[in-house]
């Protein structure tokens, strides 16, 4: 971590600059070796402060609603993709005059919008979403290809589909299998993909590799991630895009939290002034133990304890962690990899206030981008 955070206010996320720099520099030099098209997908990262910096590495964003194929068209230069399982009525309107292309999860969806998209005059390409029926994703909360998904329609559908059908007006096929994984996974899911819906691609001007992509961990293999692209590419034709989310903020942000107190129950426990269920949900959503600078694995530290939110929810507990010295309320702790997921996903349950917003960079050091009061509650439910 490049800066001082003990005299910022808690809870706080800071983005590192220079690491979203880093990031952003992998993802360009994958795009300049194979010509595809990476996009920002919001979902994972809607922190618009800086889609300025990530604008000039990206050829665009990605949305899952409305409002981020809005923040997109606003915020940052380039594309703007949406995919929806089912789109609303009453948006698709301002959805199309948003949007580049439109990826539908359905044949009902796309024979439902598609007359709309015409009358609008509106050059938007179209696409479907199809589920190669594989995945690796061991977590089912995240694995859009298992038995009864939602996501995506299955090469027996699709062949039923085009019994009585034709692929007029569709320029593009999207699958989206992956999270958090290496390019040996997407080695595979090409593969399979290739084989069940080959004979489709070929009519296609465009495949949509999804998200999921770790490209920017430490040990991800980017030459089988460049050899996966160039293989669909040269082999139907295509252009192909990626749409990472955690890859782009991977590693470049930190939670900061103060200790309010110590207690003992069984084993040491800290009460901080941030939440696991709050302000880093994916932590019992996932599960998963987010690290801590200067903080190890239970017992590696002379002195263990159990990190909790200050909420009424029971399970509000981020993990069990040592240190070297025994914490004591004002102690300041701070967690890692916090730019992605965690900011988009954050609540105030219980009325907890949610974590300030900043960025570090070497030039200007640390600003506060946002900071959030009671408003912010209150105003949600009015």
């Amino acid at each position: 971590m490049n800066f001082d955070v003990k005299n910022l206010p808690t809870p706080i996320y800071i983005v590192d600059e220079s690491l979203l720099k880093k990031n952003l520099e992998v993802l360009k030099q994958v795009s300049d070796a194979t010509g595809c098209k990476i996009l920002l997908a919001q979902k994972a990262f809607s922190m618009y402060s800086e889609y300025s910096l990530v604008g000039k590495y990206l050829q665009g964003t990605t949305a899952s609603s409305l409002y981020e194929a809005r923040l997109g068209r606003e915020e940052m230069k380039g594309e703007v993709h949406i995919f929806s399982p089912a789109y609303r009525e009453d948006e698709i309107d301002e959805i199309i005059s948003l949007c580049d292309h439109m990826v539908f999860n359905s044949f009902f969806q796309y024979k439902k919008f598609n007359p709309v998209i015409e009358a609008s005059g509106k050059k938007v390409d179209c696409g479907l979403r199809i589920n190669p029926e594989y995945s690796e994703i061991e977590t089912d909360l995240y694995n859009p290809c298992i038995p009864g998904s939602r996501f995506g329609i299955t090469l027996s559908q699709f062949e039923h589909f085009l019994e009585t059908e034709n692929l007029e007006g569709i320029n593009g096929l999207h699958f989206h299998t992956m999270c958090e994984q290496n390019s040996d996974v997407l080695e595979r899911t090409v593969d399979v993909v290739d084989k069940k819906f080959g004979k489709f691609i070929s009519k296609m001007k465009w495949l949509n590799f999804g998200g999921g992509h770790h490209i920017t961990r430490p040990d991800y293999d980017i030459d089988t991630l460049i050899n996966s692209i160039r293989f669909m590419k040269e082999k139907y034709g295509v252009e192909v895009y990626l749409e990472p989310g955690e890859a782009v903020a991977l590693n470049t942000g930190f939670l900061v939290t103060k200790v309010l107190d110590t207690l003992v129950n069984g084993m040491d426990i800290a009460i901080l002034d941030t939440s696991a269920a709050c302000h880093m949900p994916d932590v019992l959503e996932m599960p998963y133990r987010p690290e801590v600078i200067d903080a190890g694995k239970p017992g590696e530290h002379p002195f263990t304890y159990r990190l909790g939110g200050p909420t009424c929810l029971a399970g509000d507990v981020i993990g069990d962690y040592s240190f070297k010295e025994a914490l004591k309320p004002g102690d300041t702790l701070v967690f890692c990899d916090m730019a992605h997921y965690s900011m988009v996903k954050n609540n105030t349950f219980n009325g907890i206030g949610l974590p300030a917003i900043a960025a570090w960079s070497p030039e200007r050091g640390i600003r506060i981008i946002r900071q959030f009061g009671y408003d912010d509650f209150k105003m949600r439910l009015s």
